[in-house]
């Protein structure tokens, strides 16, 4: 019985086949295909009869693109971003009118007929034989429907949306047996819904509700009569019936619509007649796409949560798969971004760095213990035009930034941290000279460093002995350059991995004594983060910027959580936290330090000053900011920044005030509580035992340097610019 059914089945599909060949051929009118003489008209229908058996039976219909909405932590709109701008809705969603004029003007008798119109095709083929050529098309409703669902598929691959329109017999006898499957399974109400989101309306609308928002500023469900004749005349050709360039054009052809819907009884004459007096009043809603449509300056942000989307896995196994979730959109995307922050961020860099002055300004800040980014921005405005920039400044390469910069000193209390975690005192002294030559050798991970070059220290004056609060207040380079070659550079480097550092252009550190001075390119999101760990007790929690995420059906996706794990004890961090604060209480920080609450952090000013930096924490946010040229070509001398001319600039008198007004900013409001510290000041605190530190003898960390030698002769790293001794870091 069974056999009998499917010969059966396939004995009636053969049949329709044969006479949809026959019928197709014969009236060439199914979307104005013109074919050659009789013979290669019997030859092509022969074939297409034959191929109709091989066409799969189910069309597969790929989810509609629609917009993908980026909302900041409180739920506001950071920006909507689509690859085609659309929202999907049911037809209880949409006016009765527009369903209506749709069917009216495109396929009148859609309810009466099957997925092929026989009557239109004898109609069609009487037309265009009158005619002499191709005066009218009888593709139903749901034939259009299958060739769109072809073209949303092609996406916006010029070669695939090409072969989906192409004039040929081949592609309509296959649009024409998914019609038929379609009318099966779906229905003619769901065929009409689909169609109606799926249709391009023109000016970048697709779909009657994008449509509706962007001609009339309404929702599908509230047009009019003749709004919803007006979007239905459209759909012809959206270009030549255009409203906004074409008034006259798209008038006439609503008023077709308009007399077809009385034709038909679903309005009344004296309704279309009335409807056609009325002149077309459009409301325009310009469309808004993209993170450069985003407010206080959180663009950047926006193109971070898109990088975080095409990068991590947990979208997707493949960077291909990924980009086709993007692009299809319909997301709501929550973010971490919080507004206040945002706001203090973009409002500081603002006040401190002009958009046209010769360097920018960016900077990031993250919480601590969750890893998340409450704010993100730069001085250059997410853009096109002159000063402004896609760059996002303050991340690494692969995230849409550049390749960093280098941090100078305030890559110093990471040594520390090393320092402290390998049993070393902070009551370790060091001669601390102005001058002095790098020590060696010096044991890396893997084996020894045995360069050269010299280093200083920014003041004649900044001579030791020194311990290290009083080295790191001062950021003396030539202390923390004896400290990490005497306790190696090893243990600063697998400090660094532990707190998430890396260099912006993702390569490995080098492992060379100078990078206790900060001389490899690193990001403002990267230092803020490693900060946090400092502010959390010592435990490090990767950044994150997704919240939560939502599909267009509502259901929850899996969003990358933050990593944590512990880099240093607690009181190792409580040390660094007590260093720190005295960089902003006694120190270089003082301009950065913020008045009723406790706070920490570090200055930094690259040789030849290419970048400045400030980075710091509460216990409740942790922000870095850079000040420089992006190209590593302005170096800071003689410079006017936010109006503000300047001999030289250092870490603490530009990017200090930005981290102090971005941080009062931010945390106006909320609790101030105290950042968890060891007293050094007594050389019996810390829990030590005052120890001074006496260099081991083998290494000679405090050797100076000999009598007469130059600055400047030293060594260069391959990628790095020219310094002297491998770099002065910064002060």
């Amino acid at each position: 019985m069974a056999k009998k059914r499917e010969g059966g089945g396939r004995s009636r599909t053969q049949q329709a086949a044969r006479f949809l060949g026959v019928s197709v051929l014969a009236g060439a009118v199914l979307a104005g295909i013109a074919l050659p003489a009789a013979g290669a008209l019997g030859l092509a229908a022969k074939t297409s009869v034959e191929g109709f058996d091989d066409i799969p039976a189910n069309l597969r219909t790929p989810p509609l693109s629609q917009r993908t909405t980026i909302l900041d932590a409180d739920g506001g709109q950071i920006a909507s971003v689509y690859s085609r701008d659309r929202t999907v809705v049911g037809l209880k969603d949409m006016s009765p009118y527009v369903q209506q004029a749709i069917v009216a003007i495109e396929d009148a008798r859609y309810y009466q007929h099957g997925a092929i119109d026989l009557k239109g095709i004898a109609r069609a083929l009487n037309k265009n034989a009158q005619s002499g050529g191709v005066a009218q098309g009888a593709s139903t409703l749901t034939q259009q429907y299958v060739k769109n669902v072809f073209i949303e598929e092609a996406g916006d691959d010029p070669d695939k949306v090409a072969q989906a329109t192409q004039q040929t017999l081949g592609r309509k006898v296959k649009e024409l047996k998914y019609a038929i499957k379609l009318e099966e399974k779906l229905g003619k109400r769901k065929i009409l819904q689909n169609y109606l989101n799926i249709t391009f309306f023109g000016e970048q609308a697709y779909g009657v509700e994008a449509a509706a928002e962007r001609y009339f500023s309404k929702h599908a469900k509230d047009l009019s009569l003749e709004e919803s004749a007006l979007l239905a005349g459209i759909v012809q050709s959206p270009t030549r019936y255009d409203p906004v360039n074409h008034p006259e054009a798209a008038t006439a052809r609503r008023n077709t619509v308009l007399r077809r819907m009385a034709d038909l009884k679903d309005i009344t004459r004296a309704q279309a007649d009335a409807a056609a007096a009325r002149p077309i009043k459009l409301k325009i809603s310009r469309p808004r796409n993209g993170c450069i449509t985003a407010t206080d300056g959180a663009g950047f942000f926006c193109d971070y949560v898109r990088e975080v989307l095409l990068n991590d896995k947990a979208f997707g196994a493949t960077r291909e798969i990924r980009s086709k979730r993007w692009m299809q959109g319909g997301l709501t995307i929550r973010t971490t971004l919080d507004p206040q922050t945002q706001k203090a961020i973009q409002a500081s860099l603002s006040k401190h760095v002009y958009e046209d002055d010769p360097v920018a300004g960016a900077a990031a800040v993250v919480q601590p213990g969750t890893g998340k980014i409450l704010g993100m921005g730069q001085s250059r405005p997410y853009g096109f035009g002159t000063n402004q920039t896609q760059i996002n400044l303050s991340v690494d390469r692969r995230m849409g930034g550049g390749a960093g910069y280098q941090p100078g000193s305030t890559f110093k209390p990471i040594v520390a941290a090393a320092a402290l975690e390998q049993g070393i005192s902070p009551y370790q002294e060091y001669s601390s000279p102005f001058r002095m030559a790098y020590p060696k050798p010096v044991q890396t991970c893997t084996g020894e460093w045995s360069g050269g070059g010299t280093l200083q220290n920014e003041d004649p004056k900044e001579v030791g002995p020194y311990a290290m609060k009083e080295a790191t207040a001062k950021s003396v380079n030539t202390y923390y350059v004896q400290l990490i070659s005497d306790m190696g550079i090893c243990p600063a480097v697998t400090m660094a991995r532990k707190m998430g550092l890396q260099r912006a252009d993702g390569k490995p550190l080098v492992q060379v004594p100078s990078m206790a001075l900060g001389v490899q390119e690193m990001s403002p999101l990267t230092m803020a983060t490693a900060y946090a760990t400092f502010a959390n007790e010592g435990t490090y929690c990767s950044p994150v910027a997704i919240a939560s995420i939502t599909d267009a059906q509502g259901r929850a996706l899996n969003v990358p959580k933050t990593s944590c794990r512990e880099a240093m004890s607690k009181k190792s961090a409580d040390t660094v936290n007590a260093l720190l604060k005295g960089v902003v209480e006694d120190g270089t920080g003082k301009q950065a330090g913020l008045k009723g609450r406790d706070s920490a952090g570090k200055t930094g000013t690259t040789d030849s000053r290419y970048a400045a930096w400030f980075v710091g924490y509460t216990p409740n946010a942790a922000g870095a900011v850079w000040v420089g040229d992006p190209r590593h070509q302005r170096q800071m001398y003689d410079i006017t920044i936010g109006g503000v001319p300047h001999d030289k600039v250092y870490g603490a008198d530009t990017p200090g005030p930005i981290w102090r007004d971005l941080m009062s900013g931010a945390l106006s409001g909320r609790p101030a509580p105290a950042l968890p510290t060891v007293p050094i000041d007594d050389p019996k605190g810390a829990g030590g035992d005052g120890d001074q530190g006496t260099p081991k003898p083998d290494r000679q960390p405090n050797k100076p340097a000999k009598p007469g030698k130059k600055p400047g002769g030293g060594w260069h790293i391959p990628g790095f610019p020219d310094f002297l001794g491998g770099g002065n870091g910064g002060w």
